[in-house]
């Protein structure tokens, strides 16, 4: 039985960099990063996260699939994301991103 991926996943990533500039491209990933927090704690929370999900038309995603978004990018075991751990979780999602870092690294 072959597996079918259940979505088609489009990196915009490279391209947002391209036209934003590096410095537009980290404001929109620190927008992001606000539109989902817990304004009274400057963190994504669980809570925050399924709030916000809801709110932006995201109501399909599970308590389970909320929680490992969480879990992936949580570096200081805390159970919540901060700006630092969003960001960096932002990148390690972006296929294009992670290519082209490995290009660069590559080069040394």
């Amino acid at each position: 039985m072959a597996y079918e991926e259940p979505f088609e996943f489009e990196d915009y990533f490279p391209s947002m960099i391209e036209r934003l500039g590096s410095d537009g491209f980290m404001d929109e990933i620190c927008n992001g990063f606000c539109l989902l927090m817990d304004v009274d704690k400057g963190l994504i929370t669980f809570d925050s996260l399924r709030r916000n999900t809801i709110l932006l038309g995201l109501h399909e995603l599970r308590d389970d699939e909320l929680l490992l978004m969480l879990l992936e990018g949580d570096l200081d075991g805390d159970g919540a994301l901060n700006q630092m751990e969003f960001c960096i979780l932002m990148f390690r999602l972006s296929p294009g991103l992670m290519d082209e870092s490995k290009l660069m690294f590559s080069s040394f």
